[in-house]
C-alpha cells in the first residue's frame, strides 16, 4: 500500500559526548524508536513530539509531525489532517508493538506546538497539533504521563527511551532561522501531497 505523505525512520545516528552516549536526531516528518540504551533528539517549533515507551522493556520512540492545514474540516468527520496525524502516531506505535512492546505498558509524554511561525498564527497550527496529539492518546487509551505543549518558545527535547528520563531546553533565542524555515518547508510540502491509504494498528 502506498502512502502519498512518508513518515520517514530517522538516519541522522551519532555520538554524543555531552551525554556520553549514542543519539538519534530526528527531523519534521521522522521518527525513531530503538531497543538500546541511547538518547533520541528534536527541536520543535509549532511541531509535535510524542515520546513513547514501554515502562516495563524500555523499548520507545519519538516522531516529530505536523498537521496540515485540512481545509473543509466541517464537512469531513476526519479530515486529511487529522488522518495525517494519525498516521504519523500509528507509524511509531506499530514499530514499537513489532520490536516487542506491549500495548497495555504503553506510556507518552508530549511536547511542541509552539507558537513560532508567525504566518501560521491564523490556523493556530501550534494549538491544534498539540490538541491532536492529546485527543489521538485519549481515545487509544496510551497514558500520558507528562506535556509541555504550545507556549511561544521552540523547545529542543531529549529522550531517554530505555528510562523515560525526557530533558526539555525552552530555545529563548534561535541563534538563525533553520528551525523556522526547516518547518515552514515542511508545511509547504503537507500541504501539496495528498494523504492517501489507511493504516491497520499492528496488536
Amino acid at each position: 500500500m502506498s502512502y502519498g505523505i512518508e513518515e520517514h525512520f530517522a538516519t541522522n545516528v551519532y555520538y554524543d559526548r555531552t551525554f556520553d552516549c549514542d543519539a538519534a536526531k530526528i527531523l519534521p516528518g521522522e521518527y525513531y524508536f530503538t531497543c538500546k540504551d541511547m538518547m533520541i533528539v528534536t527541536v520543535l517549533g509549532s511541531c509535535v513530539s510524542a515520546c513513547i515507551r514501554d515502562r516495563v522493556t524500555g523499548i520507545g520512540g519519538m516522531n516529530h509531525f505536523m498537521l496540515p492545514d485540512g481545509g473543509g474540516e466541517a464537512d469531513s468527520p476526519v479530515s486529511a489532517s487529522m488522518r495525517y496525524g494519525t498516521y504519523a502516531m500509528e507509524v511509531l506505535i506499530n514499530d514499537l508493538l513489532k520490536a516487542g512492546a506491549r500495548r497495555e505498558n504503553l506510556e507518552a509524554k508530549v511536547f511542541g506546538g509552539g507558537n513560532v511561525l508567525r504566518g501560521f498564527v491564523a490556523i493556530n497550527v501550534g494549538e491544534r497539533n498539540a490538541q491532536f496529539v492529546r485527543d489521538y492518546l485519549r481515545a487509544e487509551n496510551i497514558r500520558m504521563v507528562a506535556e509541555d505543549l504550545n507556549d511561544i518558545y521552540p523547545r529542543k527535547v531529549y529522550f531517554f527511551p530505555r528510562t523515560g528520563k525526557v530533558l526539555v531546553k525552552k530555545l529563548r533565542q534561535l541563534n538563525n532561522n533553520t528551525l523556522v524555515n526547516r518547518e515552514q518547508d515542511y508545511a509547504s510540502r503537507l500541504q501539496t501531497t495528498p494523504v492517501v491509504g489507511d493504516i491497520e494498528l499492528f496488536g
